[in-house]
């Protein structure tokens, strides 16, 4: 099963069991690929984490029966996985931006929230500049955190900026950005902010050291400010690399990005010219 007939599965399947308690485990394992790549790959091509893809698709089916038939609210909440009339209240007004009562009151407006489609569209004929490249097995030095998929987004770079704040990037300026899922399983991965280790220096206390295995990685060059260009490359993998490549798949859970030293270019991280990568663990197929 390719890359995008798996999205499609695990959408059909996401839709079948809308009102059901769902794992991510089940969700990928129709995907017929990681919760770890998954997840990544989903939100890099829909915008949004499948998580909020669920939540959003039950707040919008609520919604509509709340409107369409006589059902009680609580009985609506139950129904779409909410224990208790305020945390089904609170979702609802979020998304909605008027409460359940005022829906059925006051004939207030709701939101609609379509189930995704996968269509085929005539989209590519651009280069994506990268390299096979068998790498030994090499030490890094960081600053680590678990974090949730379903919020990484957005907490991913505040832990950049804290570190940067506390005067850390002294001792790890952050060459690299690793994520690390060792099970592919579950719904949180290790997050590290690193550098190369040398084994003559001492390990400060609150950093640990990583060794990352020996793999053959595709390497994806990457020329552009930040975030958008390593953002679009990210997306270009997932959405052209991935379900066209005949020869490799994913290897294991763990994924890179690369940067250079910001100080090396007249606008940091911004300029039009700041270089970084993406590497991603691959095996023959």
């Amino acid at each position: 099963m390719d890359w995008m007939e798996g999205i499609r599965e695990a959408i059909n399947y996401i839709e079948d069991n809308i009102t059901t308690e769902i794992t991510m485990e089940e969700i990928a394992k129709k995907a017929c690929i990681s919760p770890f790549y998954f997840q990544k790959g989903f939100a890099m091509l829909c915008g949004f984490t499948v998580g909020e893809y669920i939540r959003y698709r039950r707040l919008a089916l609520a919604g509509s029966e709340l409107v369409a038939t006589d059902q009680k609210i609580i009985d609506i909440a139950l129904k779409y996985g909410y224990d208790s009339p305020d945390s089904f209240t609170k979702a609802f007004t979020r998304f909605h931006g008027t409460t359940p009562t005022a829906v059925r009151k006051d004939g207030e407006t709701i939101k609609s929230f379509v189930p995704l489609k996968i269509k085929f569209t005539l989209d590519g004929g651009y280069s994506m500049d990268y390299k096979i490249v068998n790498k030994d097995a090499f030490t890094v030095i960081g600053v680590s955190k678990t974090f949730l998929y379903e919020n990484a987004k957005e907490e991913i770079p505040t832990f950049w900026t804290e570190h940067h704040q506390a005067g850390r990037g002294n001792v790890v300026a952050g060459m690299y950005g690793i994520n690390l899922d060792d099970s592919m399983e579950g719904i949180e991965f290790e997050y590290l902010i690193a550098d190369n280790y040398e084994a003559q220096k001492d390990i400060p206390e609150g950093y640990i050291t990583k060794v990352i295995p020996q793999y053959t990685w595709a390497v994806f060059s990457c020329k552009g400010a930040m975030p958008n260009a390593l953002q679009d490359t990210n997306r270009k993998i997932f959405e052209e690399w991935l379900p066209n490549c005949k020869d490799y798949e994913i290897a294991a859970g763990c994924c890179i990005e690369m940067y250079e030293d910001p100080s090396q270019y007249p606008k940091g991280t911004l300029d039009e010219d700041y270089y970084s990568e993406m590497w991603i663990p691959v095996k023959k197929k």
